[in-house]
């Protein structure tokens, strides 16, 4: 994966820029020490590595723009980080980059459950959200399956998804305002807690902006009322094609389950070693999940379950109990820690149309032996959003490269049949060189030319989502 060549007058600069960060910062908020910045040479990306100048951990949006000041100043670039779950490649630095981490701006600001808001700091973690408004049984929608780990700062960033966000939308839907700092360290809010504003969608700019205009350092979200009651059923089907064609006659059928996910026989031999979900030994299975009150739930199960039995599932299994529903989820919920204990694996998640599913899930079938390489399929199948697991193996000389080769086929895949490179992963580095596969050269223009507007001197995550090629007459005249 190439990336720009590090600036040697930065790097020759080291001990004074971090000096200056130092007077700005508390000592223990400054890592310079080589040793000590290999915690951030990379995110969830793990196969390129770089560790950076410099990490700083400013705990206020005060502290962001001074930091932000001083590398405007020196021109250095920063690369924000949030948890550094992200598997794109979002927040890998550079030799002469600063990482800017918000792990230490984690606090609750405001809660108003009157008109269903939460102010937080933008490091608090995606599960904690919901964690601080339980109690009064409100919860955070969006649900990424990292969100033990990942931050409110790279769910906006890449606005992320989750298993829910058929019925509740992702990020970009739950997102009320922001509080964002720029490269020059201005401080400026965008949005509130209000439906809408006035002017230009700016706040629909910045979620899943990677970064690349300014650093989010508050965030707004909506809250909702937790659900009367909610159940999953189970259904396995011997054939992936058919659960794909299951699952579309399902959304067609106008019925709006909170969640529709789909595992294929891979993940679920994975998951039943690693968890007991107690799942069947079968090709494909779906999980579907309904809420409402007792009434509601039955009548949406009862239509749902009659469009699967068209399909002649092999198991058809709806929750009775609580503790049953859990157990449906445990396998889901454990599916990419379970693969990643038998095989390195490379997680995509180009989005499709869901009438697509069968057709895109047998070119991925082909195109294995093709390649020579398993696939573990699981992903949001209500929404398109797809997470082919590419198996490999990391030891082996040219795996990764074949690896890599064949996710770029996949995510072409999902343009060509009218999807997107991306649903909540980001571009990052992982699919920055294959945009010109989604994007013209005048749409990728007009995309670098907001750039130009927000960080004129291409000093926020410069090696990012827009291909090299494209972007370097920019990144050298902004030097």
């Amino acid at each position: 994966m190439d990336m720009p060549e590090p600036n040697s007058a930065i790097l020759s600069r080291k001990a004074e820029i971090v000096a200056r960060l130092r007077r700005v910062l508390p000592p223990s908020a400054v890592i310079d020490d080589p040793v000590e910045t290999r915690a951030y040479e990379c995110d969830a990306l793990t196969a390129y590595r770089c560790p950076p100048l410099a990490a700083v951990l400013p705990s206020t949006t005060e502290e962001v723009s001074a930091v932000l000041r001083v590398c405007h100043e020196e021109r250095v670039p920063v690369v924000p980080r949030g948890a550094g779950t992200s598997l794109a490649g979002g927040s890998m630095p550079t030799a002469d980059a600063v990482i800017l981490g918000v792990a230490r701006m984690n606090d609750v600001l405001e809660t108003d459950y009157d008109n269903r808001i939460i102010r937080v700091q933008t490091g608090r973690t995606n599960l904690s959200v919901s964690g601080a408004v339980e109690e009064n049984d409100f919860f955070y929608a969006p649900d990424p399956s990292s969100q033990l780990a990942c931050a409110i700062a790279g769910n906006i960033a890449m606005n992320s998804g989750g298993a829910h966000c058929l019925k509740y939308g992702v990020t970009t839907n739950n997102l009320m305002g922001v509080t964002m700092v720029m490269m020059d360290g201005e401080v400026v809010e965008i949005g509130g807690a209000h439906l809408d504003a006035g002017g230009l969608d700016l706040l629909g700019l910045i979620c899943g902006s990677e970064g690349q205009l300014g650093v989010v350092t508050e965030a707004t979200l909506r809250i909702l009322r937790k659900p009367e009651g909610a159940r999953p059923v189970l259904m396995g089907f011997d054939d992936n094609e058919v659960a794909g064609q299951c699952v579309s006659d399902i959304i067609k059928s106008g019925i709006l389950p909170v969640a529709i996910e789909f595992m294929d026989r891979p993940c679920i031999r994975a998951t039943e070693a690693f968890a007991g979900a107690g799942y069947p030994d079968c090709e494909a299975l779906l999980i579907v999940e309904v809420e409402g009150s007792d009434a509601e739930i039955d009548a949406q199960l009862q239509r749902i379950t009659a469009i699967a039995r068209t399909h002649n599932p092999v198991e058809l299994r709806e929750s009775g109990s609580a503790e049953e529903s859990a157990k449906i989820w445990l396998g889901r919920k454990s599916a990419f820690g379970a693969m990643g204990q038998i095989n390195d694996y490379m997680c995509l998640d180009g989005t499709i149309p869901v009438s697509q599913l069968p057709y895109v899930l047998r070119r991925i079938s082909e195109m294995t032996k093709e390649f020579g390489l398993d696939v573990g399929n699981v992903f949001h199948a209500g929404d398109g959003n797809m997470h082919p697991l590419i198996l490999f193996d990391a030891n082996k000389p040219g795996d990764l490269e074949k690896c890599e080769a064949f996710g770029a086929e996949i995510l072409k895949l999902c343009v060509e049949v009218g999807g997107c490179l991306t649903g909540e992963h980001g571009v990052g580095i992982e699919k920055r060189d294959l945009m010109t596969t989604q994007y013209d050269p005048g749409d990728l223009d007009i995309q670098m030319a907001v750039k130009d507007v927000f960080d004129p001197q291409w000093l926020l995550n410069p090696a990012k989502v827009f291909p090299l090629a494209s972007s370097e007459a920019r990144r050298i005249a902004a030097e």
